[in-house]
Parts: structure tokens; sequence; C-alpha cells
């Protein structure tokens, strides 16, 4: 049987079908524990790709495989139509960014960037460095060592440094991990237009759901080792197919009901008493019982009797048991009558007055925008995973 470094000799296999990256049946196990199960994933060439998900849900294994700094259980990683499963990580067109910047203390900027064109003997160096300073806006910083740098202007050069050597693919290890929330989202919108401008993929591993959904093209949920749900962002956070997601990716009020009917394109369900509608392709269970989902900031809060701008889906009796006011939003959690609080979202544009706590209230949506999930599913799940 031949070993890893055996096949790693042999000529790689192509696959010119695809010319992106492409993972089938990759598995890693540790021991006992497996960290990636059976995952397929395919990456298309020049898009902006992020893997989200919690600490431990094998998004970090899956990018350090495609890197060759783990290899793989079982499976095989193909990419620009090449297996490089096997492949020493200096032989794959791939680079790495990571949280901690690694850059050369000793060196100014410009040597930091130059270092592997230098190392390859490539020529015209200081004319490629000057023009990937300058798509990085670092251009009038090239004498400058790091530590004269500010958090964010290190992550430019870091990712100048990776990007001069023209990879097919350019991995994004927690980039924005070390940096202050103002500058984490002043950089998102920069790293989203440098990834525009090159037309290079990139493939962003991430706990931050505003970091994905922010700069993805398409987004792969993950969870325990396997992709609960991959789209674009609207898609994922609109139309989650699961508990997981539907809490993981922003907040979701689940509310168990009863399906009644499902006729055409809309499934009838009865919510502890009161019938609500959902469009039959957000309607993502088989069985006769389910999760109703709603988004908080989908949901009107009005006086008892008021008639909302809403209808369809109206619910009465709730009693508002807390009140957050956090400048563009108030947020409620309102007590209805079976027990459960339901979270609101509601936006102080100053055209409706804030409710106190211990008032009567009705609440109400759109059918359009309520989902329903498989009441097999943990209705906790996702709601409660710590970051990296």
């Amino acid at each position: 049987m031949s070993s890893p470094a055996d096949l790693a000799e042999q000529a790689p296999a192509r696959d010119d079908a695809f010319d992106g990256l492409r993972l089938r049946g990759v598995t890693k196990s540790f021991a006992a524990f497996t960290a990636v199960h059976d995952l397929d994933l395919d990456v298309p060439r020049g898009s902006f790709f992020a893997l989200l998900g919690p600490s431990g849900c094998g998004k970090t294994t899956t990018l350090r495989m495609v890197a060759g700094l783990e290899t793989p259980t079982a499976g095989s990683i193909t990419l620009a139509g090449q297996d490089i499963t096997y492949a020493k990580p200096y032989r794959r067109p791939v680079n790495t960014v990571f949280q901690n910047y690694a850059l050369f203390p000793h060196l100014d900027i410009h040597e930091n960037v130059a270092f592997g064109l230098k190392r390859r003997k490539a020529p015209d160096v200081a004319r490629q460095v000057r023009e990937m300073l300058d798509l990085v806006e670092l251009d009038t910083q090239a004498r400058k060592r790091p530590a004269q740098l500010s958090g964010g202007q290190q992550q430019r050069v870091a990712l100048a440094r990776a990007l001069i050597n023209k990879p097919e693919v350019l991995l994004l290890d927690e980039p924005l991990g070390a940096l202050d929330l103002k500058l984490r989202r002043s950089m998102q919108i920069e790293l989203k237009r440098i990834q525009t401008e090159v037309g290079l993929t990139f493939i962003h591993v991430t706990h931050d759901q505003e970091e994905a959904m922010t700069m993805a093209d398409t987004v792969a949920v993950m969870n325990a080792g396997v992709i609960e749900q991959m789209g674009d962002p609207e898609e994922l956070y609109e139309n989650p197919r699961t508990t997981f997601v539907a809490n993981f990716l922003g907040q979701s009020n689940l509310i168990e009901g009863t399906v009644k009917s499902r006729s055409g394109d809309l499934v009838t369900v009865d919510m502890h008493g009161v019938d609500v509608s959902i469009p039959a392709h957000r309607a993502h269970a088989e069985g006769g019982k389910g999760w109703i989902g709603i988004r908080p900031e989908k949901v009107l809060i009005g006086d008892p009797g008021e008639q909302l701008d809403a209808p369809g889906n109206s619910i009465p009796g709730g009693v508002v048991s807390d009140v957050s006011f956090v400048g563009v939003s108030t947020q409620y959690l309102v007590r209805m009558p079976w027990g459960q609080e339901l979270q609101v979202f509601a936006q102080n544009t100053g055209h409706r007055r804030i409710y106190r706590q211990g008032e009567s209230v009705e609440l109400s949506w759109r059918p359009d925008y309520a989902f329903l999930l498989d009441f097999s599913q943990d209705a906790r799940a996702g709601a409660q995973e710590g970051d990296d």
C-alpha cells in the first residue's frame, strides 16, 4: 500500500472539469475524535468564500488541510484541476494570512512584502512591491517597521505579502480577530474591495457572523465537522434549514407548532391555538410538528387590538417582560400566553412609542418572513455557542 509520502511523489491526477477548489469525502480524525467528517465542498475560482462556525466545528482544520498543514485521513483535495491532497505546503499555489500577522519585525514594510519574491529570485521586485503596497493603500509606509504601524496596517502588510505571490487561493484564518470593533468593520470593507480588485479566490475562516455576511459571496455554516447549510448570506439568514443555522446566524424565535394542512404554496400551523401561515418553500419539517421560526426584527409590536401592518399572523395576549434601549432600536422580551418569551427588535424611528415593562401588547408578522424547522432538532442548538 502506498503511503501519503509515496503518493506525493507520483504525478498528480487532474480534474479539468472544475478550476476552483474541490474537496471530496474529506475526513480528518485525531485518535478517537473526528474534526471533519466526509466533507464535500466546491469553491468557485475568484469567489469570496467563508467557513463560519463556533470553536471546534472543524473550520480551521479544513483550512489547514487545504494549506497542507494537516493531511486528510480520507478524501481528496483538488485545486485548479490538480490533486494536492498530499502535496507539501510549499508546493501548493496557496498562501495563508493568520490572525497574528507573522511579519518580520527587523525588516521594513517593503522588505516584508518583497521577501517571497526575493527568495524565488523573481524579476522586477521593486515594481511589484510598489503596486501591491498601492493596492493595500500603504505606499507611503514602505520604509517603516511593523512596530510603527497600527494593527490594521500590519494586517494589510500581511495581506500584501501573501497576494504578491499570486496564489490560486488565499486562506484567511480569523484575520481580523486581533482588531478592535471599529477597525474590524473598516477592514471587512477593505478586504472585500481588495478581493474584488485582484479577482483571486479568498477562503475566510471565522466565528464572526457579521464578518462572514459582510464579505463573502457564499457562506458555509459548519457544526461538529459537517456543513449544516451553504448559500449566499441572505438565503442563509432569511431561510435557515436547521435550528443551528437559525440560532447561530443572528437570533431567532422558535415556537412549537403542529402542522394543520399543506396546500399548494402554503403550510398552516397551529401555534398554541393561533393559526399561522408559512410559505411552503420555507417549511423544512416533514412531520406533524415543527419549530415556527421568526427573526426578532421581523416581529411588529403594538397595543392590544391595534391593526398592525403585517396581516396574516397576529398573536394577542403578550406582556412586555423586559425592555432594552440600544439606540437604533429597542429590544423587547414579550411573555406570551403559553409562557414563552419572544424577542422583538423595534427600530427607533420616532413613529411609535416605547413600551414599558408590564404593558399588554399584541405581536404580528408577515407570513412571508416565517420559516418552519424539523421538530426533532434542538431548539437551542447554536444559540449558546462561544467564540473561538
